[in-house]
């Protein structure tokens, strides 16, 4: 790979965080015009038309293959995972950005790699879970529990709800990875094709749900017509070309940390842009997820760990002693 083709994938990876994690700021300024279904709708129309002329234009192919899959049952699989990482998830953001800030939403999307090892390992097997992995999705649900805070509400209040929301797209985001990873990532189709149909399916579903979702007025200014255009044809979009690009550049265990920049990206948006504010508890559970993430990964390792702490103890025994 040449200095420029390097250069592009960083480019691509920053861009995939800056977008990705911009759009609950898109999500809480477009729902001032348009209803939670409404942008779940737009998001994934205009994704879908996004990828489908990508694909129209450039007709990628495995091998000599086909550009569509041709056996019925890959169209099922792709049905499933339309509904379960798309269709679901962008519905319960978006509804949820009514109660919560945008900063608290993109704080749960994190939590998608601790669901996603969760689902990989339990319920489709793909994956095993080694001591430190198992240690760092017990400190990711440690994480969660203290973003809720579950001490501070006397009763179901609609922030609770919101809060449960996330965390539930989050649940279908790791729903969604290990059925992949299960059923199609070893199937020979071609990248931008493996992400139109993802979106492109979800698209058909929205348009099939019009009535229900998006059949209502709307109050349209110029920024909430541009948020939902970022949303649809960037981060529902582009984005997910760049992302599979970065993945075939630097692996999926490299792909993934984009997961550490779009919450970095949502918290500093909602409080510079938004003014929103945060409880202690908030940033502490985020901390936490984090921890349970590195080591959920593999890039931090208990052992490692509590080395450098006894190096550390050591060292301060050390000390006491040149002192006394």
């Amino acid at each position: 790979m040449t200095a420029a083709s390097k250069s592009l994938i960083v480019l691509q990876f920053l861009g995939m965080g800056v977008i990705w994690g911009s759009s609950f700021l898109f999500m809480k300024v477009a729902l001032d015009g348009v209803s939670f279904g409404q942008i779940a709708w737009s998001r994934l129309v205009l994704g879908g038309l996004t990828l489908g002329l990508i694909v129209l234009v450039t007709r990628p192919r495995i091998g000599r293959g086909p550009v569509l899959p041709r056996e019925g049952v890959v169209w099922l699989h792709f049905l499933v995972i339309a509904i379960s990482g798309c269709v679901i998830p962008h519905l319960l953001f978006a509804w949820a950005e009514q109660y919560v800030s945008s900063s608290l939403a993109s704080i749960y999307n994190a939590v998608t790699p601790i669901m996603t090892a969760l689902m990989a390992t339990l319920a489709f097997r793909v994956e095993k879970l080694v001591r430190a992995q198992v240690a760092g999705v017990v400190l990711g649900i440690v994480g969660v529990v203290v973003i809720i805070g579950p001490w501070q509400y006397s009763s179901l209040t609609g922030d609770l709800w919101g809060q449960l929301a996330c965390l539930g797209a989050a649940v279908c985001y790791g729903f969604t990875f290990g059925y992949t990873r299960r059923f199609l990532s070893g199937r020979p189709i071609a990248a931008s094709t493996f992400a139109f149909l993802n979106i492109g399916i979800a698209g058909v579903i929205m348009l099939l749900l019009t009535p229900v979702l998006a059949w209502s007025p709307v109050a349209l200014t110029v920024p909430i017509v541009l948020c939902l255009v970022a949303l649809g044809a960037l981060g529902t979009g582009l984005a997910y070309i760049w992302n599979i690009n970065v993945l075939r550049a630097w692996g999926p265990t490299n792909a993934s940390t984009v997961t550490y920049v779009t919450p970095v990206v949502g918290v500093a948006l909602g409080v510079l842009v938004l003014a929103e504010t945060f409880s202690w508890h908030e940033p502490t559970g985020a901390l936490l997820v984090l921890l349970g993430i590195l080591l959920t990964q593999k890039r931090l390792r208990l052992r490692s760990f509590g080395a450098r702490s006894r190096a550390a103890a050591a060292s301060a025994r050390r000390r006491g002693h040149a002192l006394s």
